[in-house]
């Protein structure tokens, strides 16, 4: 039996909350940095070498992603998905070295994480035709609301069971959340490619994609910081442990709902107004922890900057839906997202390295500001509506 629009829609958003969920904890990567440390006798700078090598390769799926779907039935993908990253993840929890480790875990976790994270969102955006902008921003906050749940589960099992049965249990999460995808694509005969629709356009509308680009990247730095290391963030400006690992929940939390937010807004409001809003939010937190460095304030300021990263995401899916066909969104986004990986080799990594010798991250979040003012600007620049030229298949 043939499934009408609405429920294909469902299954689509369901296919891609079953699979970003387990993914969205290597956001929680954070509340891990000292079991992996300790694990494998290494400092923050490799521990943030590590979290950068993952979004590499996660880029790197989502490059390849587009060439899966087009000729493999997505149900496929999504199991070969969850049988790299549980492998991946598999090979990380018998690791006792840093190359073993970040083989699993920077490799092939990450890549079938970024081939996932394309997949799911081309199957949305073939499926879902009223209020797009919802459900992007939906679709990209499950990666900071799997953090959200993820953090205390992972930080309570490590204390329980230790690092390596810690891991085992999320590559079991990681294949079974991929297995229900494909099961639902499986169900509902989605296509990631619409005959009826526009086909991608020739002009890849390059002033327009690489002013989204760097907006995207100026905030996906400072957001990256938080994400990657706001647990370590909080101790460093004197909170505890349990503080520590409360904040990475609340934070993640509070970056998933923003994410959703800046997508609904984009159908709302104006791109641009939209951006220089996330931004100037971004910047508010960055110098509230500047001038006041204390525990009581970095939780509620690094949630304000990496709110400004989420709204910025939910709008840059958004604007994908709305300036492009929907039959390109993939590829459109898997370029785009070269920008956040770029983003994650920048500030995570220095903060590490600046970490290592100063002992703080005073520095770091004071580059975090300045980069939220700069993407302010450039927000601003973005254009309120759709060329002309931009083909429409809506």
């Amino acid at each position: 039996m043939r499934l009408g629009p609405a429920a294909r829609s469902a299954c689509a958003l369901g296919a891609a909350t079953a699979l970003n969920l387990p993914f969205g904890t290597l956001y929680a990567f954070s509340v891990l940095l000292a079991p992996i440390e300790a694990s494998l006798a290494v400092g923050r700078a490799a521990t943030s070498f590590v979290f950068a090598l993952a979004i590499v390769t996660l880029t790197a799926g989502m490059m390849l992603a587009p060439r899966l779907y087009r000729t493999t039935p997505p149900a496929l993908v999504a199991l070969g998905c969850g049988s790299a990253s549980a492998a991946g993840l598999a090979l990380a929890a018998s690791a006792r070295e840093l190359v073993q480790f970040a083989l699993g875990y920077g490799v092939l976790f990450g890549l079938g994480a970024g081939v996932g994270y394309i997949l799911v969102q081309q199957g949305v955006n073939q499926t879902v035709r009223a209020r797009s902008g919802l459900a992007n921003g939906y679709v990209v906050s499950l990666y900071p609301l799997g953090a959200m749940i993820g953090a205390p589960l992972l930080a309570a099992a490590n204390a329980r069971w230790g690092l390596a049965a810690t891991l085992a249990g999320l590559a079991a999460a990681a294949f079974f959340g991929c297995a229900l995808a494909a099961a639902l694509y499986r169900a509902s005969s989605i296509r990631m490619h619409d005959a009826s629709g526009a086909a991608p356009s020739g002009e890849p509308q390059w002033p327009l994609f690489l002013r989204l680009s760097a907006l995207f990247f100026l905030a996906a730095s400072a957001g990256l910081l938080v994400l990657s290391q706001a647990a370590g963030i909080v101790r460093a400006y004197g909170g505890e442990a349990a503080l520590a690992v409360g904040a990475t929940t609340f934070i993640t939390g509070a970056i998933a709902a923003s994410r959703v937010a800046g997508g609904w807004l984009t159908d709302r409001f104006p791109v641009p107004q939209v951006a220089v809003g996330a931004n100037l939010c971004s910047l508010a937190g960055a110098l509230a922890l500047w001038l006041w460095p204390a525990p009581q304030t970095a939780v509620p300021a690094l949630a304000m900057l990496g709110m400004g990263y989420g709204f910025v995401s939910g709008l840059s899916a958004a604007a994908i839906a709305r300036y492009w066909p929907r039959n390109a969104f993939g590829q459109v986004a898997s370029r785009l997202y070269v920008a956040w990986c770029l983003a994650a080799l920048l500030l995570p990594v220095v903060a590490g390295w600046l970490f290592d010798r100063t002992g703080g991250y005073g520095t770091a979040v004071a580059i975090a500001g300045a980069l939220s003012a700069a993407g302010a600007l450039v927000g601003a620049g973005l254009p309120r509506r759709p060329s002309a030229a931009a083909p429409k298949d809506r």
